[in-house]
């Protein structure tokens, strides 16, 4: 099977534009999303994660290597490479159906069509009744559900994800996991199912949610091992399944050492 997503040999630097300093973030990085497989990257701070998946989005461009989808070079942003952020990226000023229908808008949708897509996401999402409401007015699950509304809104092929669970509190974030993976199609059949990329700080949200989790090392960010979850779907059923913190366990013990050095290098 040919790969939805293939990462060859990538490596990313940064240049400071104060000191002409280079930063090494990424390098060699090789991975393969398959069509229809959720695949989680962990790693301590900075080894490269949101930049690895923001080169995938297209808006950020390899120092060396190469990045397709469906066999084409990305060159830049596109609609079937939906993105989804931690801090929502919602416009203030818009209501809730407002910024769900922003994508579809933009894209040249008649009006009645994107009014009705909007409709069943914000049903899908669970803010039915909410759809005049404005950001400020909102949870932080809730926002982080009309983000995702939105996005959806474009029908990708692909899903993005960067953090997008960390900024609420850990209730509704399992809350959240379960709507995701029901979202995804955790209990249909795989050919239903969209290629998904996911960064995560936590390790136990990336086992429960992903098919395999790529785990990077420490600055400049390289893989490590990829680990496959043995796991079943429907996953929700299983969160308190012993396998689950047997590979949390496993890939802790691969970044600790580097996490406890990230940490004191951070604070020191």
């Amino acid at each position: 099977m040919t790969a939805k997503i293939l990462i060859s040999d990538v490596s990313k630097v940064f240049v400071s534009p104060r000191t002409g300093e280079e930063v090494e973030a990424l390098r060699d990085v090789t991975l393969e999303v398959m069509p229809h497989e959720f695949l989680a990257i962990v790693g301590p701070s900075g080894c490269g994660k949101t930049t690895l998946l923001s080169m995938v989005a297209g808006l950020e461009r390899p120092t060396a290597g190469e990045i397709r989808v469906d066999g084409q070079p990305v060159e830049g942003p596109s609609r079937e490479r939906g993105v989804l952020f931690q801090d929502y990226a919602l416009f203030p000023w818009s209501t809730v159906r407002a910024n769900v229908e922003f994508g579809p808008m933009a894209s040249g949708i008649p009006r009645d069509e994107r009014a009705k897509t909007a409709s069943r996401l914000i049903e899908l999402v669970g803010l039915g009744g909410f759809e005049d409401r404005y950001p400020h007015e909102l949870s932080g699950g809730m926002r982080q559900r009309c983000a995702l509304a939105r996005m959806l809104a474009n029908d990708p092929d692909v899903w993005l994800m960067d953090e997008p669970l960390a900024a609420v509190d850990l209730q509704t974030r399992n809350l959240l996991q379960e709507e995701l993976l029901r979202l995804w199609g955790d209990q249909d059949a795989l050919e239903n199912r969209n290629a998904v990329l996911f960064v995560t700080h936590g390790i136990d949200e990336a086992v429960f949610l992903a098919d395999r989790v790529a785990v990077l090392g420490r600055r400049p960010g390289r893989v490590k091992e990829i680990v496959t979850i043995d796991l079943g779907r429907p996953r929700t059923p299983l969160r308190t399944s012993p396998k689950i913190a047997e590979h949390v366990a496993h890939i802790w013990g691969l970044i600790r050492s580097e996490a406890e050095d990230a940490l004191v290098e951070e604070t020191g």
